[in-house]
């Protein structure tokens, strides 16, 4: 388990927050760090926004460049949820020419973060509060998700829907990236899962068993205790791509530990975040 371990229409709204504002935002908001800009990033804004679903309404993260339509990208948080670093990474995508929705998991049972900015996944209390958010999700509930989402992000002006477009999955979001991606083999061209939970189950609903249904290329980016609690999980999927004849880079990443590439996380290792990040910037550039 993830941290346990270690519409508006119009989505520039007066929520939506430029770089510089929300940089001054994130010191008062106590988020861990604010990311590197990258050489080239062009100017971005992030808002909240409400998407309607079939079972409510989804709060969500939505950035994009100032200027200009962008391939869509869709991100599934980990277990703490939608929170500020989440705004943060979404916004840093932005940067680089892309239109970034970020998803509340929970929606259904609770609007915006769960938890306080810098809880410690750690402590005692917290599986006490995801457990019954938790229980509301299955594979089911994200599949129609990601149809909601893809659905949206399709309808906005700011997306240049003769792109493909990519999906970004943190922990529990992982499954989520799989099931977007076969369910949209001809809108998603690539795919990326940082420290993936239950890619590989004995179940019928195993997202490795969708990987004949995509045609996107993956970065699955595996925390080094992940791989020592579940060594055959990246053996599997190496076969289930390869046998799919799609491009997939699976890698574990030597002294990570689980929820390493997110800046809140107490075990965020800078140095291997910022190469998985690089190397899902260099898969999104290629693909979409």
């Amino acid at each position: 388990m993830c941290d346990e371990t270690t519409f508006s229409n119009d989505p520039r709204d007066a929520n939506a927050l430029t770089r510089r504002e929300f940089t001054a935002l994130s010191v008062g908001a106590s988020i861990a760090m604010v990311l590197p800009r990258a050489a080239n990033a062009v100017d971005a804004t992030v808002a909240e926004i409400d998407v309607p679903t079939p079972d409510g309404t989804a709060d969500c993260y939505f950035a994009h460049p100032l200027t200009g339509a962008h391939p869509a990208v869709v991100i599934w948080p980990d277990a703490r949820g939608i929170r500020n670093t989440y705004r943060q990474l979404a916004l840093r995508l932005a940067e680089s020419a892309y239109s970034v929705l970020v998803v509340n998991p929970y929606y259904r049972g609770h609007r915006g973060p769960v938890l306080p900015d810098g809880t410690d996944p750690r402590q005692g209390n917290v599986m006490e509060i995801l457990r019954p958010l938790l229980a509301d999700l299955s594979p089911e509930t994200e599949l129609t998700d990601a149809e909601t989402m893809v659905e949206f992000l399709d309808t906005q002006d700011v997306v240049d829907t003769d792109r493909q477009m990519g999906t970004l999955g943190f922990c529990l979001g992982g499954p989520a990236t799989f099931r977007t991606a076969a369910r949209f083999p001809e809108r998603v061209g690539a795919g990326s899962s940082f420290h993936g939970v239950r890619l590989v189950t004995d179940q019928p609903t195993s997202p490795h068993l969708l990987v004949p249904q995509m045609d996107a290329g993956f970065l699955i980016a595996i925390a080094e205790d992940d791989d020592e609690n579940d060594p055959e999980a990246k053996v599997v999927l190496r076969e289930a791509f390869d046998d799919a004849g799609l491009h997939a880079e699976i890698e574990v990443y030597e002294g990570a530990q689980h929820s390493w590439t997110t800046p809140d996380s107490p075990v965020h290792h800078p140095k291997q975040a910022e190469r998985a990040w690089n190397r899902m910037l260099a898969l999104f550039e290629t693909s979409l």
